[in-house]
């Protein structure tokens, strides 16, 4: 019942009547992903993270803090303190142990309903603040039904959550204009705060689409909303900072992941053209890293390592930028592949192998309003170009899916507009 006060109050009456079913099915689709995959924290195709969040949360919900038990990825020893994990997520997942017991099932089905409830609705609001209510309720179906999405609600990982949060700071975004008061720039504070504490990465390119709001607004207010924004965000992950400091006796903002992987991504073994996931048959990622390496701290390592990988750059920038180029297929890929499962296979073609299409012809219909936006353009492309530039994966594609779903929606509304009911006064 709150659920549809919240979409009634936020759409038109016959939008909302539409949304709600969209949602409902969104939900009921997640819930069902959680109950297969239940208490079984087993290793999953691109989704192995979750045994270090059940493994950690574990220790948090015990009092350990954040240590692992015993030496645990990428190369943490027993016992000692690690910031490679999203804290929030962490914390979360911890405090549902703390208090149900250690039930992954539950923590998958209260994941499985935020999400399915939050991104539709969320991916609803941008759409429509773009292009409309037909569109948003085609790219709210696209979210709802989008198999990857519905596997990665269901996984005990950060993907999920992170793009929902991305979605909702978007919208913030779009919907503040020059008459908002302090408190939207508040929210998208607090938004972008969720957002680095879920995944640091994710933050890097939101200050490009927020400079561009600020400038197409062009008054005060919004400069020093702006500012309220970016403090509200430092404020919430000031506490991480200060526990890394104690941790580690140096300045780590937040986490520790990325020298491990611009090291890994950009380490010889994989030659001109990247490879994703190291055969199997080869060296594992931990026997890469240099041994006179190992006695250095988690926070240590990860400087340490992330100088070894700029000297792969430095020592042959030719070769860094083949590999680069070549990490565009791991990073797009749509089509089945015999190295992956069936599962996999099923997913990927599922959502965005259908998808793909609508979303290239969206952003192509899209030209005509590109200063409207520009902030989806701005924060795909840099985070597309980080990912790149160090380590593709599918997964870490997910949150630049979740912006492309309504140009989707554009395209299916332009392309069944001739179907459309003739607009009737509520």
């Amino acid at each position: 019942m709150t659920l549809a006060l919240a979409i009634a109050d936020s759409s038109p009456p016959r939008a909302a009547r539409r949304l709600l079913p969209i949602v409902g099915a969104a939900v009921a689709l997640r819930l069902a992903a959680a109950l297969y995959l239940g208490n079984d924290v087993s290793p999953l195709p691109g989704a192995w993270d979750q045994l270090s969040y059940d493994a950690l949360a574990q220790r948090v919900a015990g009092g350990h803090g954040f240590t692992f038990a015993e030496d645990w990825w990428p190369a943490t020893r027993a016992g000692e303190p690690t910031a490679h994990w999203s804290f929030l997520y962490t914390g979360l997942v911890a405090a549902l142990y703390a208090t149900v017991g250690h039930l992954p099932a539950v923590v998958r089905a209260v994941q499985a309903i935020l999400v399915g409830i939050l991104l539709p609705w969320g991916t609803f609001r941008l759409t429509r603040c773009l292009f409309g209510e037909r569109p948003a309720l085609w790219s709210a179906g696209l979210a709802a039904g989008y198999a990857y999405f519905i596997y990665y609600s269901a996984t005990l990982m950060t993907e999920m959550p992170a793009a929902v949060a991305l979605v909702w700071l978007m919208t913030g975004l779009l919907e503040t204009d020059g008459r908002s008061g302090p408190g939207g720039w508040l929210r998208m504070g607090l938004l972008a705060g969720v957002l680095a504490l879920f995944r640091q990465v994710a933050l890097l390119p939101v200050p490009l689409a927020v400079a561009w709001r600020v400038a197409t607004l062009r008054s005060w207010r919004a400069v020093r909303g702006a500012v309220a924004a970016a403090g509200v965000a430092a404020l919430l992950i000031l506490p991480v900072t200060l526990r890394n400091h104690r941790a580690f006796d140096r300045f780590v903002p937040l986490n520790t992941n990325a020298g491990f992987a611009f090291f890994w991504a950009n380490h010889p073994i994989h030659g001109d053209s990247f490879q994703s996931i190291l055969p199997a048959e080869g060296p594992r990622y931990q026997e890469l890293i240099p041994p006179e390496l190992l006695a250095l701290d988690e926070a240590d390592l990860d400087r340490a390592l992330l100088a070894r990988g700029w000297g792969f750059v430095k020592a042959n920038p030719g070769r860094y930028l083949r590999l680069s180029a070549s990490r565009v297929a791991d990073y797009f890929q749509f089509w089945p592949s015999s190295h992956s499962g069936k599962l996999s296979n099923f997913s990927r073609v599922a959502s965005f192998g259908l998808c793909l299409p609508f979303m290239l012809w969206g952003l192509w219909l899209s030209r005509h309003r590109w200063r409207s936006c520009l902030p989806l353009y701005l924060w795909t492309a840099a985070f597309t170009a980080i990912h790149l530039l160090s380590w593709a994966l599918i997964r870490y594609r997910l949150p630049v899916d979740a912006l492309l779903l309504p140009f989707a929606g554009l395209a299916l509304a332009r392309a069944t507009a001739r179907w459309a009911p003739r607009p009737q006064n509520e």
